[in-house]
């Protein structure tokens, strides 16, 4: 299989030579590069029964690596279920006008902080409103920079409760209407009106086009059934970015052809771009260090927690009171204290142990 990492390879020092690069869009690109190699040291383990040596290296464990966290992603899938509600859901989708993209690549941190923040703080303002809600729903913010052509695209995800806790905290309000949580139009009015707050918030260093803030934004809301459809499509980018290996179907003579279905067709489509371009784009959609792409609100958040376990308890009343006895029963851990060792791929008698470190061969350019 073709790798993201075989391209960095072979073309990553031309762009590095023709191109002046971020802080994190470096470490991407050394981490990238130097997965599962001796860069990052290993270990050797050896079959207690045939002697077959085995070389493993570690994973650079970079949040953008198309090869690494699938263990973190599974994980991280099964905490956001756990913050469901069990009711139905809205996918609802805020994207960044093309006149503001420059600038959101310039300002990274502080456009994509704002972008999550707005988008969110737009539906909790008409969530609030007892003419469409009058409750806190719980809302999950994930922030995606691509188009499936890995094209810079910055938008928000937000994943919706259909209803919400009770200004009381006592009643849980499902949605007037099974297809419609608030209207579209008037979320859009108020996202374009706080996102211009913050856009001023940054002057004089951002200065964004007057016009901007006189066409309509685009906030796409569509119904999402229970909600774990789409955390599971969330979870395939929460920890990789714009691209997958298996996508990639070629790549030679510079050029790199990769796949994508076209979001309004259908269709299967084809690219090929220069190894350059194919890199530029990759490295388009890299975050600064520490960012949190992922966020939660209303119900969601980690200060409403009794909240949420509340509205649990009025949804669900006898599951609940079965989970909270189950856990307060549940005083002893069970821990394994035998790990199974992994058979030898060549005798498949033995098994394979580890017998010596390998330390990492760190080599950064002076």
């Amino acid at each position: 299989m073709i790798e993201v990492a075989d391209i960095l390879r072979q073309h990553g020092a031309a762009y590095r030579a023709r191109h002046t690069l971020l802080p994190s869009q470096e470490r991407a690109l050394r981490d990238i590069e130097n997965c599962r190699t001796e860069f990052f040291g290993g270990h050797v383990a050896q079959c207690d029964h045939c002697g077959l040596l085995r070389y493993a290296y570690h994973s650079c464990r970079n949040r953008h690596c198309p090869k690494c966290h699938g263990e973190q992603a599974d994980a991280w899938l099964e905490r956001q279920h756990s913050l469901l509600v069990p009711v139905p859901h809205f996918l609802l989708t805020f994207t960044l006008p093309a006149e503001l993209r420059s600038l959101a690549f310039g300002h990274q941190k502080a456009v994509y902080g704002a972008l999550l923040r707005c988008a969110a703080e737009s539906v909790l303002k008409l969530t609030a409103d007892p003419r469409w809600l009058g409750a806190t729903p719980t809302v999950l913010a994930v922030l995606h920079t691509w188009t499936r052509a890995m094209l810079y695209h910055p938008h928000v995800h937000l994943l919706v409760s259909a209803g919400g806790l009770g200004a009381d905290g006592q009643h849980w309000i499902g949605v007037k209407h099974p297809a419609f949580l608030v209207p579209v139009r008037a979320l859009s009015v108020i996202f374009r009106a706080k996102m211009r707050h913050a856009f001023q918030a940054l002057r004089p260093e951002v200065q964004a086009p007057s016009r901007v803030w006189q066409k309509p934004w685009v906030v796409h809301s569509q119904h999402a059934g229970s909600g774990t459809k789409v955390l599971e499509y969330l979870a395939r980018y929460v920890f990789r970015v714009a691209i997958t290996n298996s996508r990639i179907e070629a790549f030679e003579h510079g050029q790199v052809t990769f796949r994508y279905r076209d979001n309004r067709t259908q269709q299967l489509c084809h690219v090929c771009v220069p190894a350059e371009e194919f890199i530029h784009r990759f490295l388009h959609h890299v975050l600064p260090r520490g960012f949190p792409k992922v966020r939660h609100y209303g119900l969601a958040s980690t200060a409403r927690a009794q909240d949420r376990q509340r509205a649990r308890g009025l949804l669900l009343p006898t599951t609940a009171l079965s989970a909270a006895t189950a856990s307060a029963d549940d005083t002893v851990e069970v821990i394994p204290t035998d790990v199974a060792e992994p058979l030898c791929p060549r005798c498949r008698h033995g098994h394979l142990r580890v017998i010596q470190t390998l330390r990492p061969r760190r080599k950064f350019p002076p």
